[in-house]
């Protein structure tokens, strides 16, 4: 069938009429636009010669042409391609008067003919994938039907095709443009079509498509253009040779954006002929297969006259610290000897204890080279590390939000042992700036770098803000395919946030976990939260022992360094509630010591101290309902909140004086964002949920309860999470504590 626009409709009407003779026009279009359909349209016309595929005739049969257009009343439609154009066509277009044009299908002719054919393909689809030319529409329902147009396509027409299809640029193939815009698989712009792209895949047999690429390859490389869409389609066919093994490997240098598709093009450069290199176990180590990177890296170590040896220590001694073996992450930068990898060696000899190597390590983190984003960014890291333990910590913060600011755009293409932004939200983290860490965190995730970590460090924030909702979807966010290092912060978060939802049961799920990635996972500066989420999680369920011994490497990492306030604190301040929880005074007040003493080193340390005496004085029934809620405001104050709300709690838990008691359970719902208290507390309890109050603050048991007042167990259970969820309680110690409050009237003290 054939469906025309109306200006080419209202032309062969007049000439099926008769109106317009003598009729001499051209049809030019390329193939696909319908010119067959024209002329078997047109053969009833009396008096016009149709010939079509006119770029094919030879010289003889074109001089004829010629002549028969001699006669000033021979009629003549002719039709052809625009290439091949022939001198001989050129004479026989010049004597035409005109031509008929052929346009692409738009929207409305698209559907008309998808109707006519039955066809229930949608017609925005097929437009997209045909750009409209009518051959190609019809090619949708059966792709075979261009079988004979790549048939008849030369080689370089059908190189040209494949550079199009690759994106490699129209010069690429030679001459041939023309050639190819007249088969009609190209759109106006000069891309190939989505249809052209797919009969290309599927109908040129695979030898010829090989063959083909392998020629467009050599060619790009001899230019030195872009090979990345080029070569993709050759990475499984086990092609070798020199040009080749080249060619993969400038191609996954290109894909560094997609470290598993660089890493598989590496793969392809050495199966045509290349050495392992080190730049094929980067791409590894970014792709997350740290396994294999090491082994490669390795490999490259151990070939002595490898010359990339160096940047295969640099790449293992990223994924090392990955791992969480500083240690010896820290011994290969420094073999690896760059500026870039003393910087990153500094920071592990800090974060494994050996103060005395880092500062004589830290004279020669120089940059190497011109000072770019990135190796100016890694100086700085080196120095805010090396700060963070010898000067004061908003130096040590400063130094890193810069060196994390100057990372960031080119962050994503690195592979990086850590970054300046999660090492600054820990020091922001060990010195109560959270507000500080949380842009940093978020622009690092932005722009694509250690994403996990970055998420784990937000969520950890989260937590400790008492924002249990936020810390979980974080959590979330950060998924489950994560580095060791990053495992051992999603174990510490799970830990802490079980503890502080006071679920015993989940803390002993987890609990599990916590105890194989604190053995396989050594203990550095840079994971003391998690290790002190641990410390107390163990004294809660009576498994300190278990943790001792690496509690004692912490304290002597830190002894090692000087005991630098700001890193001591946290795990003095996790040592602090670990005792309390054991039941051992002493040593709870061996660290509340600790914590005094750093009390002058900021804001955020004296909050600690303040708090840690507070503890102590509640824990021996000495409660000051002012001093405990200006030390409980001091913790939410520097972003310890649920803390600080803790800390109120227990003191009213303690107090055996009412007004006290309301006071600091007021200021513990305030510090965890809920509204204080206001209504009488008789009307809160129903009458039953009265009596199961009483029987429970009388020390009965829940049978007890249930059999005094003829109910079940369970029903004794329900009673009592209603009374937890309506009085907001966050814990059995403090529902009890509210449970006293409202019943002191009746319930006498206690």
């Amino acid at each position: 069938m054939i469906l025309l626009d109306e200006p080419t409709e209202r032309v062969c009407a007049a000439i099926l009429s008769g109106e317009l003779r003598p009729v001499r026009l051209a049809v030019v279009a390329p193939g696909g636009y319908g010119k067959t359909a024209v002329l078997e349209h047109l053969a009833p016309a009396s008096g016009v010669r149709l010939v079509d595929d006119a770029h094919l005739l030879g010289e003889a049969d074109l001089a004829e042409l010629v002549r028969y257009l001699d006669d000033e009343q021979a009629g003549l439609v002719i039709a052809a391609r625009p290439h091949p154009r022939p001198a001989a066509l050129n004479q026989v277009l010049g004597r035409l008067r005109g031509q008929i044009v052929l346009r692409p299908f738009d929207l409305a002719r698209t559907e008309a003919y998808l109707r006519a054919t039955g066809s229930g393909l949608p017609a925005e689809a097929v437009l997209t994938q045909t750009g409209g030319v009518p051959g190609l529409v019809r090619a949708v329902a059966d792709l075979a039907a261009l079988c004979h147009e790549l048939d008849q396509a030369g080689a370089e027409v059908l190189c040209f095709l494949l550079a199009a299809e690759a994106g490699a640029g129209p010069d690429l193939a030679g001459g041939a443009a023309e050639a190819a815009h007249a088969t009609g698989l190209l759109a106006a712009d000069g891309t190939l079509l989505p249809i052209a792209a797919r009969a290309l895949r599927e109908l040129i047999p695979r030898d010829r498509q090989i063959a083909v690429r392998r020629r467009l390859v050599e060619q790009q490389l001899e230019r030195g253009g872009p090979l990345l869409r080029l070569v993709l389609p050759l990475a499984e066919t086990g092609l070798t040779g020199a040009v080749m093994a080249k060619a993969f490997e400038s191609a996954a240098g290109e894909a560094g954006a997609d470290p598993a598709l660089a890493a598989k093009l590496h793969e392809a450069a050495v199966r045509a002929g290349r050495p392992v290199t080190a730049r094929w176990a980067e791409a590894l180590a970014r792709a997350g297969d740290f396994d294999s990177s090491l082994r490669l890296a390795d490999q490259v170590l151990s070939t002595e006259h490898a010359p990339d040896r160096a940047e295969a220590a640099r790449v293992a001694g990223a994924v090392l610290a990955l791992r969480g073996q500083l240690a010896r992450s820290a011994e290969l930068f420094q073999w690896s000897g760059s500026g870039n990898s003393r910087c990153f060696a500094l920071i592990g000899l800090v974060g494994t204890g050996r103060l005395a190597e880092a500062g004589r390590i830290a004279e020669k983190c120089t940059v190497d080279g011109p000072p770019t984003l990135l190796s100016s960014a890694v100086s700085a890291t080196g120095r805010g590390i090396l700060e963070s333990v010898s000067g004061q910590p908003a130096v040590a913060l400063s130094t890193l939000v810069h060196a994390a600011e100057t990372l960031a755009p080119v962050s994503s293409g690195v592979l990086l042992p850590d970054s300046p932004a999660a090492l600054g939200a820990l020091v922001a983290l060990h010195s109560g700036e959270a507000a500080i860490a949380e842009p940093l965190l978020d622009r690092a995730i932005e722009a694509g770098s250690l994403a996990a970590r970055h998420r784990l460090l937000l969520a950890w924030i989260a937590m400790l803000r008492g924002d249990e909702e936020t810390a979980e979807a974080r959590l979330r966010e950060a998924g489950d395919d994560l580095s060791p290092r990053d495992w051992l912060f999603s174990v510490g978060l799970r830990v802490g946030l079980a503890r502080r939802a006071s679920d015993l049961a989940a803390l002993r799920r987890i609990w599990t976990q916590a105890r194989e990635v604190v053995v396989r996972h050594p203990v550095d500066l840079f994971t003391f939260l998690p290790f002190g989420e641990f410390e107390v999680a163990a004294a809660r369920l009576g498994e300190r022992d278990r943790l001792a011994p690496h509690l004692r490497q912490a304290r002597q990492l830190l002894a090692a360094l000087g005991d630098p306030p700001l890193w001591a604190s946290a795990l003095h301040w996790s040592g602090l509630h670990a005792a309390i929880l054991d039941e051992q005074p002493a040593e709870a007040a061996e660290h509340a010591g600790a914590l005094t003493a750093a009390a002058g080193t900021g804001p955020y340390f004296a909050a600690l101290a303040k708090a840690a005496e507070c503890w102590l004085k509640v824990l021996g029934g000495d409660v000051d309902p002012e001093a405990v809620e200006s030390a409980a405001r001091g913790l939410h104050a520097v972003g310890l909140c649920w803390d600080g709300a803790r800390l109120a709690g227990q003191a009213a838990i303690r107090t055996s004086d009412r007004k006290a008691m309301v006071v600091l359970l007021d200021c513990a719902r305030v510090l965890q964002g809920r509204e204080p208290s206001t209504a009488p507390g008789p009307v809160r309890l129903s009458d039953r949920e009265r009596q199961v109050a009483e029987l429970v603050l009388a020390g009965l048991t829940y049978k007890q309860i249930g059999d005094r007042l003829f109910i079940s167990a369970k029903t004794v259970e329900h009673h009592m999470a209603r009374m937890r969820q309506r009085l907001g309680a966050t814990s059995r110690g403090e529902l009890l504590a509210e449970l006293r409050a409202e019943l002191r009237p009746a319930h006498g003290t206690t």
